[in-house]
């Protein structure tokens, strides 16, 4: 079945054109990904699917018998409604619909006196409400939407994210359209989605950059390249291979057409004006045939040599450095001495105090206690998570000219700031246009680049990789591996992950800070093992101090095993009993009175259940717990 066709679609603002008869459909179970450097128009083609833009030419057709939601980049959501109502605020959804009524019925149950809680427990079976009522709790759960009765209004961009996620899950969708899904998301949330999408049946096309999420979900990439599409079947690995072996061909047709214009020019140079008319034909092809062999490949091509500030002995170190805001402690007793080429990544769940850390590291902020010293040389970088705030009148390059008017590159030769800003994919046409008319990737990468043109020699990226194309990260990875300074980062890009860091600082809460010796996949592999065996002694050193050895409180003690045992055996036990009365609900009766008792009692098993669970999986992270 066909769910989507785009026909025919072209969109130019002004002089750009973005695309230009463009044609591809979705079929039932394709889950496709749209890519292309930024400002290809990847973002106003989903606008023009969504009916949020109006194409030049073309049209979008859409099967009316499926059922599609979007989810932007960034999500807005106006009014007071909370979490809850947000998420489930669709009247056409039944399912959504009698579980809301049977939770009212429930509220209400002393007061009904109308009989109304039997007719909504027959729709629940027949609907089979009660499964639904499972996988909203499991989705708001693993998106970290545990307090539902916040308003969206309150909510930070990241929250709002996962709310627009669990709307759009949560509607079970035929087609689901996701504009970068992954930006904002911690990384444990990123790699249930990532499960969740692939076992999906759903049919999905989806702009994002994260080469991981590309490889595991999809199997077709459509590529917006100088406004025209192309497409290859398979995941991310297989697209490079095509593209390498598209942009082979292109070269070797490239050099024919030469060759042949080489002989045509010979042609139309011998002919006699008078005879230009009869050869008309020959005429048009061959200036067909100049098009095409001096055709420029406009690919933008980024090339980032900037040199480091060098470093001193001392660079930044830290020791027995506290933070706490309130009750909630964020760093406890943290020490480290910060070595030349030192590359780490930050990991851990929002909220434990990651950006707090990078603050106190620059010296934007000040621990309660413990010291951080600076040294002299050292001149710090810091590309923040929030972009930049430009003077959205300012010419590019003037906005740049305002930090430094040359820039240093590496082997100590200096360069215009237009030469800058041209190696770094912006040319001269447009370094002289208003900042306003930057697309959110371009303006991204203007954020980086305003970092860099420092010099600096100790680089703080936090979430680097939002909003920008994979063409600028693959170059700012091979950047980033020469550095010859400190590099710390903070990224939800876990192929970007892997490819540059040495070791991880793991926040695992309550302030405490481990040392992981590898990146991401090792430590993520080490905890997947550490939950059927006992983990290797050394995988983990604390931080505390580099001299002392590995946190002795993370092994098991007796009483804790004997715990992790008998939770195991209470939870089958709960779950035989929650069958058990599944199947008298199933079953029905006349006395209402017991139903809503039956109800109350699986509410109580559910809570129970997930409290449980949480304290089984804190406990099998314990050494010495199989």
């Amino acid at each position: 079945m066909n769910y989507l066709s785009v026909e025919n679609l072209s969109k130019s603002f002004g002089e750009r054109v973005l695309f230009s008869k463009i044609s591809f459909g979705l079929e039932r179970g394709q889950k496709t990904a749209l890519v292309g450097i930024n400002g290809a128009g990847k973002s106003t083609l989903m606008k023009i699917i969504m009916g949020e833009e109006i194409p030049d030419e073309g049209q979008v057709v859409i099967n009316q018998e499926a059922k599609i939601a979007y989810v932007h980049q960034n999500p807005v959501f106006t009014g007071e409604k909370t979490i809850y109502q947000t998420v489930f605020d669709d009247p056409d959804n039944e399912i959504i619909q009698v579980i809301q009524e049977y939770q009212q019925v429930l509220l209400q149950a002393e007061h009904d006196t109308e009989g109304r809680l039997q007719p909504v427990l027959e729709k629940m079976d027949r609907l089979q409400a009660w499964d639904f009522e499972y996988q909203i709790n499991e989705v708001l759960g693993k998106l970290g939407l545990h307090d539902t009765d916040i308003p969206v209004s309150a909510l930070s961009g990241g929250q709002r994210k996962r709310v627009a996620l669990a709307k759009a899950i949560l509607n079970f969708p035929d087609l689901l359209l996701l504009d970068e899904p992954t930006n904002h998301l911690d990384l444990e949330t990123i790699e249930w989605l990532e499960e969740y999408l692939s076992k999906s049946s759903l049919s999905l096309l989806m702009v994002t950059h994260d080469r991981y999420f590309l490889d595991r979900v999809t199997n077709q990439l459509l590529e917006l390249e100088h406004g025209n599409l192309y497409r290859y079947g398979g995941n991310y690995a297989y697209f490079l291979e095509k593209k390498a072996e598209r942009k082979a061909n292109q070269a070797t047709e490239q050099e024919k057409a030469k060759s042949l214009y080489k002989k045509e020019l010979d042609w139309i140079r011998r002919q006699p004006k008078a005879r230009g008319t009869k050869a008309k034909y020959r005429i048009d092809a061959f200036e067909e045939t100049k098009e095409k062999a001096f055709r420029t490949d406009e690919e933008r091509d980024i090339s980032l040599e900037v040199t480091a500030t060098r470093l001193g002995k001392k660079i930044v170190e830290l020791e027995k450095v506290h933070k706490a805001y309130g009750n909630v402690t964020l760093v406890d007793d943290f020490s480290y001495v910060f070595k030349k080429g030192d590359k780490i990544g930050i990991v851990g769940p929002n909220g434990v105090g990651k950006t707090t850390f990078l603050n106190m590291l620059t010296g934007g902020a000040t621990p309660d206690n413990g010291t951080v010293t600076i040294g002299q040389t050292t001149v710090f970088g810091y590309y923040k998570q929030e972009e930049n705030s430009f003077d959205e009148e300012k010419r590019l390059i003037d906005c740049v000219k305002e930090v430094a008017e040359v820039v240093t590159v590496a082997g100590g030769s200096t360069i215009t700031i237009s030469q800058f800003l041209n190696q770094f994919g912006f040319p001269p046409k447009q370094q002289h246009t208003p900042i306003a008319k930057l697309s959110g990737g371009e303006r991204r990468r203007l954020q980086l680049l305003m970092v860099l043109v420092k010099s600096p020699n100790f680089l703080i990226l936090d979430e680097p990789t939002n909003d920008l194309d994979i063409v600028t990260l693959n170059t700012l990875e091979e950047f980033l591996e020469n550095f010859p300074g400190c590099l710390v980062i903070v990224s939800h890009d876990r192929y970007f992950m892997d490819r540059l860091v040495d070791h991880l600082f793991v926040f695992e809460g309550q302030g405490q800070i481990s040392d992981f010796p590898g990146n991401y996949s090792d430590y993520r592999e080490t905890q997947k093992q550490s939950k059927t065996s006992a983990p290797k002694k050394g995988t983990e050193k604390s931080t505390k101090s580099q001299e002392q050895p590995a946190n002795s409180s993370q092994k098991a003690s007796y009483k804790e095993k004997k715990e992790f045992e008998s939770i195991e055996t209470e939870l089958k036990q709960l779950a035989d009993q929650k069958k058990a009365l599944m199947e008298k609900i199933s079953g029905g009766t006349e006395d209402h009175e017991l139903l809503i008792q039956w109800s109350q009692e699986i509410e109580a098993i559910n809570s129970k259940n997930e409290a449980l669970e949480m304290r089984w999986l804190e406990l099998s992270e314990r050494e010495g717990i199989n």
